[in-house]
């Protein structure tokens, strides 16, 4: 680790622990290096105007204040290749649109000779598919989901049956390669899974889904993963 991306790491471990101290032969053992390396590190910290200050006594340490101090926006070129690499991993995605906005966001974040090395990492990254694996989610569909809309789904089936239905959306799950939007199907009066690649059109109501104490369905044997915890 050179001695810039030392410097950011030991701000957001800092951050990280706020307002708890950490002292400088932790960061030391932390960043693998000597205790007055890092005692160097955090004077120029403090020079460059990053407000750390030190705790003295047995258990103190430096401490940043947070409050005063806004999180880098910046990614490494490696960062950023790993966030694009997730977002593009699944192109059937229930927020399509979504996925390509914050990747924009993402590589504009980088400096113009990071967002060249993240290009050059990128395409060295390299996934094969099938034709017919692409698309998404309808746009319609990503905005029922963030808004909690009912909408009115044309639905093919696994027996290739097309039905018209009118969903209230509870959730949006994967299971091993398919994205699904489960929901209170108000055809069949129950909780229904409805397989994303298979919704051919999708129409976003007025309506905002009532709350509905309903769990999701789950299948056997697998274990659930939010996106967020």
């Amino acid at each position: 680790m050179n001695r810039t991306d030392r410097l950011y790491a030991i701000v957001e471990e800092l951050r990280a622990v706020s307002p708890r101290p950490r002292s400088a032969p932790w960061l030391a053992r932390r960043f693998e290096v000597s205790t007055r390396t890092i005692e160097r590190d955090l004077l120029a910290l403090q020079e460059g105007g990053v407000p750390l200050y030190a705790e003295p006594g047995r258990t103190g340490g430096y401490v940043l204040d947070a409050s005063r101090s806004l999180p880098p926006v910046n990614f490494t070129p490696a960062e950023a290749v790993a966030i694009a690499a997730a977002l593009q991993g699944d192109p059937a995605t229930p927020l399509p649109a979504s996925a390509r906005s914050a990747l924009t966001k993402v590589l504009g974040a980088l400096g113009p000779q990071d967002a060249a090395a993240a290009r050059e990492l990128g395409a060295r990254l390299v996934r094969f598919h099938t034709p017919e694996r692409v698309g998404g989610a309808p746009r319609v569909l990503e905005q029922a989901i963030i808004e909690r809309r009912v909408v009115r789904l044309r639905y093919r089936d696994k027996a290739a049956v097309v039905t018209d239905r009118v969903v209230e959306p509870l959730a949006v799950v994967a299971v091993e390669e398919h994205w699904y939007l489960t929901g209170w199907c108000r055809l069949r009066d129950g909780v229904r899974a409805f397989r994303l690649d298979r919704i051919e059109g999708a129409v976003l109501t007025r309506e905002v889904a009532p709350r509905r104490d309903v769990p999701a369905p789950a299948p056997p044997d697998l274990v659930a993963e939010p996106a967020l915890a």
